[in-house]
């Protein structure tokens, strides 16, 4: 998998003694799991794209937990690969991972919606997401842009193997790239918690001096 690194750079930070074998098996757990993601790649929904690298997660989970570290640690050594993951590499990517938050609440919104609609309102295949687009002001914060995932092909993977219980390990992933982005994550539920949908609302973050 192509951004293994990430993995293998805190595995070997966190347990270096084991990192080597934990890595190797990690990438055999990965190679086994690839399968059910595979159309993922060729997907018409952009949302699906992003479960290869929730599938190296899932494995990174199933080893640790085969191993016997236990729920903290793993979720503290995803978090870890997360932030490193998600960080700007540079000026520009700031700047990129900024723009949407400076775009909502202007004219750029409803287009910005419409074309999110498109892509993510429907289905590219049945074990993917399935995400609603909110713009109604009234329940956007006043910014004109939110969206409810309906299905998640996340929590979808992770019952199918069995570790349903770490998708909120992910689900917290969310708030770090929320304010990347300039954003605070305002969610009142999720699926993985047992709510209808996960509903993604945001408010500006104050901005730094």
């Amino acid at each position: 998998m192509r951004d293994s690194v990430y993995f293998r750079d805190e595995l070997h930070r966190r347990f270096p003694v084991a990192a080597a074998q934990l890595c190797e098996e990690i990438d055999e757990r990965y190679r086994a799991i690839a399968p059910d993601v595979a159309f993922a790649r060729g997907s018409a929904n952009p949302m699906d794209r992003r479960l290869d690298f929730c599938s190296y997660f899932l494995a990174t989970i199933q080893v640790l937990e085969r191993h016997g570290e236990s729920a903290e640690t793993i979720r503290e050594t995803c978090l870890a690969v997360t932030r490193a993951y998600v960080q700007p590499r540079n000026a520009w990517q700031r700047w990129l991972r900024r723009l949407p938050a400076k775009l909502m609440g202007t004219p750029a919104t409803a287009l910005m919606a419409r074309v999110m609609q498109a892509k993510t309102g429907r289905k590219g295949h049945d074990d993917g997401f399935l995400v609603q687009i909110v713009t109604s002001p009234s329940q956007t914060n006043g910014l004109g842009y939110g969206f409810d995932i309906l299905e998640c092909g996340i929590v979808k993977l992770f019952q199918k193997h069995g570790a349903a219980q770490y998708v909120t390990v992910l689900c917290e992933v969310d708030e770090l790239t929320s304010a990347l982005a300039g954003l605070e994550l305002v969610r009142g539920g999720t699926l993985a918690r047992g709510a209808a949908c996960c509903d993604f609302r945001f408010r500006r973050l104050a901005s730094k001096r």
